[in-house]
């Protein structure tokens, strides 16, 4: 007994002197600083657009320690630590003489350690600089070091390093990875029992850890929640109450989103230690979840990959590379948003887009689908079946390969590519080809992502917008000229938003686009909303063929199961603008109810009359009809050439009858931009787009 009270004596004299001799001593403290740079390695971390956790990165030492500020902790946390560990943490300069007399008072009555008396800022000093075995010498370093580190540092931030370094077992450290391990969410909002039990468990973190010892883990919590400190801030009977609640039995998963996003993230910063990245991680989660139950049902060479991006800001808010980064029969590590592939029919609206912007066709404009020639070219459809004579709206819906030549071979294949490089998206031809008839049907190579770039344009009125990469590479509008006319891009949205949807799918209210590129490599489902466009794609990273797979069968289901599971909501599509309508077959102009051709199935380009052409009003020109005094004017139009009668339209709206004089008049509904078109007998035609004020 008188040893041990010698002892107790001692160390209580040998603390509170030490940390008097420290008091007093700055060279030594100059001299001999705290290792607080190794409070700053922490786990690198990728985060979402509103900074939640989407994956993080262990230390070099494989800890899982995530930085954590008291600022996004339950403050009832942060109470009961204080409560329980360190009372009088906010008053004492690193050591409390107070908690060393108690402490020594306890083990001269008891004749054993009844409580520590080591602070917060103590166990700060152990944890940044740990020491083998626990001594004298070991306690005495640990005081002086707690007074350096008060003298460096603000409660906070000692508050901070705790929260962050805190042993919770096993390759745990910190609050927050705790939190997600056994909790599975981030610790700012905690229930009683939930605080109670992270405040425990660094006393003796694996022997507490409640994975594996359960019974442990529950007694220690209950000790916190009875401790007098404690359930003077839990209020009455509360601690009765969260010593009921369930204990969990098992570690989770940290958040590991994006994987393919978080490395090419790391790659380009190596020493970030955070990445900001423009995805959502609700969405994200809804598209993995689709591509996790999607990969089961495939064959185990096939991966998939999705790209979804918010048209109004060009921001990627997610993204899924593969269908899984570590299925090596899949060759999931490499990231398919980024590979060319062919597209299939997908690029088919922009070649009717183009139609429509040159008044070429209407929608209810008959085209011929039947074998055709275009100079040794000979396009089947993918069924080998043809339709014979269709709509412009059908053979869109319906896919059909022969009307998409015709169209593409009339508005001219290095035209199609002029509107790609406008929004900046450059598929890739084969070497040394120049645009030809079959980039219609997939005879050029596009990633994905660029893809949904085009129809990030079609979606956003054909203002034309640059998709981001997810990481530091901004998004926003491309300054220029539209990839196509609004009224062009109405046309396609509203053929597309009619499009059945797959079978057991629901209609969702999107327009969409499938395709299969050739051989069976390939299959596609790209769709959009007023403000979210979605793309699909399945198929071997290899190259190799998929037999059996098609955009509709195969991408389509995927797509409207991932709009749906995405949780964005919803957003119409844009209204008609003006001079955008419906137009029956009987009320179109003549030379507008069949898409004109020659017997080669050529459209004709050889007349005797030269083409159309509008001399008044000129491209461009800002006409003054009287817009401020509340009356517009008529406006005189004049052309040449071309062959009689001629019908002119405003924004895809006939004026009048069929006319075969050179001028005619048009009477504006209202001011701003209109484009104005005029089609000969021939079925050849002119446009000029003007402002009207």
């Amino acid at each position: 007994m008188k040893l041990r009270w010698k002892f107790a004596i001692v160390v209580g004299t040998g603390l509170v002197l030490a940390l008097g001799t420290v008091l007093g001593i700055d060279a030594a403290d100059k001299a001999f600083p705290p290792p607080l740079e190794r409070a700053g390695i922490v786990s690198p971390e990728v985060l979402d657009a509103n900074g939640e956790l989407l994956r993080a990165f262990a230390t070099p030492k494989g800890r899982w320690r995530l930085k954590t500020v008291p600022e996004n902790i339950d403050p009832r946390f942060l109470q009961m630590l204080v409560a329980y560990e360190d009372q009088r943490f906010y008053e004492h300069l690193g050591v409390d003489p107070w908690a060393l007399g108690r402490a020594a008072l306890q083990l001269i009555t008891n004749g054993r350690i009844v409580s520590g008396a080591s602070t917060l800022s103590m166990q700060v000093a152990r944890l940044i600089e740990p020491r083998e075995t626990r001594s004298l010498a070991a306690k005495l370093l640990q005081s002086v070091r707690a007074f350096q580190i008060e003298r460096r540092l603000d409660k906070q931030q000692i508050l901070q390093i705790y929260l962050t370094h805190a042993p919770y077992g096993g390759n745990l450290e910190g609050v927050r990875a705790a939190s997600l391990a056994y909790f599975g969410k981030e610790p700012r909002r905690l229930t009683v029992s939930e605080a109670a039990l992270l405040v425990a468990l660094p006393q003796s973190p694996e022997g507490r850890r409640p994975d594996r010892h359960f019974e442990a883990a529950r007694a220690a919590r209950e000790r916190v929640l009875m401790r007098p400190a404690v359930a003077a801030l839990t209020g009455e009977g509360e601690a009765n109450r969260a010593a009921g609640d369930a204990i969990p039995k098992i570690r989770l998963q940290l958040p590991a989103y994006a994987a393919h996003v978080a490395e090419a993230a790391i790659r380009k910063q190596p020493k970030a230690g955070e990445y900001r990245t423009t995805l959502k991680r609700s969405i994200q989660q809804g598209l993995e979840s689709v591509a996790r139950e999607t990969a089961a049902k495939l064959s185990p060479k096939v991966s998939l990959a999705m790209v979804m991006a918010d048209v109004t800001t060009g921001a990627i808010v997610g993204e899924v590379g593969s269908a899984d980064y570590f299925d090596a029969s899949r060759s999931g590590w490499v990231d398919m948003t980024r590979v060319n592939r062919s597209p299939g029919s997908t690029l088919k609206p922009f070649i009717y887009g183009l139609a429509f912007e040159q008044g070429l066709v209407s929608q209810e404009t008959i085209i011929e689908d039947r074998p055709a020639d275009f100079f040794g070219y000979r396009p089947k459809n993918f069924d080998m079946t043809y339709q014979g004579d269709v709509t412009v709206r059908q053979a869109l819906q319906l896919s059909l390969n022969v009307p998409a030549v015709r169209l593409l071979d009339a508005v001219g294949p290095s035209r199609l590519m002029v509107r790609f490089r406008r929004i900046d998206v450059r598929p890739v031809l084969p070497p040394d080809e120049a645009p030809g008839l079959a980039i219609g049907l997939g005879g050029v190579g596009i990633t994905l992502k660029d893809l949904c770039q085009a129809y990030a344009a079609l979606a956003n009125r054909g203002q034309p917008v640059k998709l981001g990469d997810g990481i530091n590479e901004q998004p926003g509008p491309i300054d220029g000229e539209v990839l196509l006319e609004q009224q062009a891009v109405w046309n396609v949205a509203d053929i597309l938003s009619d499009v059945l949807p797959p079978q057991g799918s629901r209609r969702l209210g999107i327009a969409y686009k499938t395709g299969t590129s050739y051989g069976y490599r390939d299959a596609w489902s790209i769709g959009f909303d007023g403000r979210y466009v979605l793309g699909v794609w399945i198929g071997r990273p290899d190259n190799g063929a998929v037999p059996g797979i098609a955009g509709y069968v195969t991408a389509a289901p995927v797509l409207f199961e991932a709009f749906s599971k995405s949780g964005v909501q919803i957003t119409p599509l844009p209204s008609a603008p003006p001079g955008a309508t419906h137009i029956s077959q009987s009320e179109l102009p003549i030379s507008q109810r069949r898409f004109s051709l020659t017997t080669t199935g050529l459209v004709s380009a050889s007349m005797r009359e030269p083409a159309p052409q509008i001399v008044y009003p000129p491209e461009g020109a800002r006409v003054d009809l009287g817009a401020q005094s509340g009356e517009l004017s008529p406006l005189v139009l004049k052309l040449q050439g071309g062959r009689a009668p001629f019908q002119w339209l405003a924004n895809g709206k006939p004026l009048s009858e069929l006319s075969r004089r050179r001028t005619s008049a048009w009477k504006p509904e209202g001011a701003g931009f209109s484009t104005l078109t005029v089609i000969d007998a021939a079925g050849r035609a002119a446009s000029v787009k003007i402002f009207v004020e």
